[in-house]
């Protein structure tokens, strides 16, 4: 495998599972040329008259569209740690003798350990999407046959818009749909929200099926995935289990610790300018983001202020917001928990996205660079304001980035973080594995201070005087190495097995992972 240090000064391969790949440049410094991908044309001909593409299974849908060794698959993950159907779908290639599938999903999580016997034993070649908990420990020990591509979701969207990636089936799990293929992640026993992270899959696919346990008659309404994007419909006895979109933490923290992290990032937010009528914000659903969310709530409302819109992954902390008055929107990419469900089914306040319109680097502008304030987390940061979000220090994948890249867009990017997690420092000298370059990163909150990027003399400027503990970045790292006893200590890996790259969000490369030697 060939390979070239990049401008971020990492070594990747130029060439990536048969596939010529694009050394990262720099921020903005990739320009895309030519047209975008486009599906086959079809027609009415060939597709029932009275509307009904209803097929008698799912192998019956799959053998209509032609499925062969070497396709591309692509699923989505809206009921996250709750899915049946992705693992349904790939017990039914095995049962149909098909190889060397590229798995193309929009995420994994730990439901899908039942897919690594797929892997061994060639079904699936490789995945090129998040690799979470046990996928990511199979890819890190060098286990699966390809390389893994890990993109955030604007960066999948791209990817499949330009032609990188072109999905030959798409199976778009709905919790309701009609049999000419409108579907909806909105109603239902399965509804998990909105279906945005399927749009490109439905759009640019060869042949897309749904798969529904909630098939109502024609029209499906509201639709999210129009029908004529749709092949071929499935009906199933369940898709899943709604309740395990609730996955991770989506519960305000307890920790004293975080919760002062959380509260140190709402005054910085309110105390730098950046809380103002009319102001605009995106957080995460972890625990600490929640109580961010929760502390910036009340200083609106002691201070009258009202937002225009927010950005979800929606939680119920959101969703408070919204009915409380203090926001007009919510402009939801992802339904974090059933608060958020029902909110997008009766609050017209609360608009389904999709990558589209709130990502795709490779568009004509994106939401995310419009919001003013974005918080967020990772798993390791360093003195240059380099993130990680994908590995550890001991160099397992364990994460996927998600819309985390994106989000870097935001006029003011913020990291909470803790300063050290079981005793292993969190900002180091350098970062594992690079997933967003240092100047995309504004702020970094720990419970020890506030580092502000030097680049971002206007922030400094904005809070100067006003009681944060604002600290330099070296300050805060070498405190935890005294408590600690040091950095932690680097996995051992072979760095003649790349594993898998990071895309940056134009789809250049930006680091590679390699494996780890057990």
């Amino acid at each position: 495998m060939e390979m070239i240090k990049n401008a971020a000064g990492r070594l990747v391969p130029t060439e990536v599972n048969g596939q010529k790949r694009i050394p990262y440049k720099g921020v903005g410094q990739h320009k895309p040329e030519g047209y975008k991908a486009k599906p086959p044309i079809r027609t009415c001909a060939d597709y029932p008259a009275d509307g009904d593409k209803r097929q008698p299974n799912l192998r019956a849908a799959l053998e209509k569209a032609g499925l062969k060794d070497g396709m591309t698959i692509s699923t989505h993950h809206h009921l996250r740690n709750g899915d049946v159907v992705t693992n349904l779908l790939f017990d039914t290639i095995k049962e149909m003798g098909v190889k060397n599938i590229r798995w193309f999903p929009s995420a994994s999580f730990p439901c899908h350990d039942h897919l690594i016997p797929y892997l061994e034993d060639g079904t699936i070649s490789h995945i090129e999407g998040s690799m979470n908990g046990p996928l990511g420990k199979f890819t890190s020990f060098g286990k699966m046959n390809g390389v893994g591509v890990l993109r955030s979701h604007g960066g999948r969207y791209q990817a499949v818009q330009d032609g990188e990636v072109h999905i030959d089936i798409a199976v778009i799990a709905s919790p309701t749909a009609d049999p000419f293929g409108n579907a909806n992640g909105v109603t239902g026993r399965a509804a998990c929200g909105l279906l945005g992270f399927a749009l490109a899959d439905s759009e640019y696919a060869d042949r897309t099926i749904v798969v529904t346990d909630n098939l109502v008659p024609f029209p499906c309404i509201p639709w999210q995935i129009q029908g004529n994007n749709v092949d071929f419909v499935v009906e199933i006895e369940s898709l899943g289990d709604a309740s395990k979109i609730v996955s991770g933490t989506t519960e305000i923290t307890k920790s004293p610790d975080r919760l002062l992290i959380a509260e140190y990032v709402a005054k910085f937010i309110e105390l730098s300018g950046i809380m103002k009528d009319g102001f605009s914000f995106q957080a995460g659903a972890g625990g600490t983001a929640l109580a961010f969310a929760m502390f910036l709530k009340e200083r609106m409302k002691e201070t009258g202020i009202k937002a225009r819109f927010i950005r979800g992954g929606s939680t119920k902390y959101l969703v408070q917001m919204l009915e409380e008055g203090l926001t007009d929107y919510i402009l939801d990419g992802q339904t974090f928990d059933l608060e958020g469900v029902r909110s997008m089914r009766e609050n017209p306040g609360h608009v389904n996205t999709s990558p589209f319109t709130s990502y795709n680097y490779h568009g004509k502008g994106n939401f995310s660079s419009i919001l003013d304030a974005v918080v967020l987390g990772a798993t390791e940061v360093d003195v240059n304001f380099n993130a990680n979000v994908v590995s550890h220090s001991d160099g397992l994948l364990l994460h996927g980035i998600g819309g985390w890249q994106n989000c870097l867009a935001a006029k003011c990017s913020i990291l909470a973080i803790p300063s050290f997690r079981d005793r292993i420092p969190v900002i180091l000298d350098d970062v594992t594995t690079i997933c967003a370059p240092g100047e995309m990163v504004d702020v970094i909150v720990t419970e020890r201070g506030i580092a502000i990027n030097p680049r971002r003399e206007d922030l400094m400027k904005a809070v100067e005087g006003k009681g944060l503990p604002i600290r330099k970045i070296e300050e805060i790292r070498d405190e935890v190495y005294q408590i600690v006893g040091g950095p932690p200590q680097k996995p051992v890996l072979d760095r003649d097995h790349v594993v898998a790259i990071v895309n940056w969000v134009d789809g250049t490369v930006l680091d590679s992972v390699y494996k780890v030697v057990q």
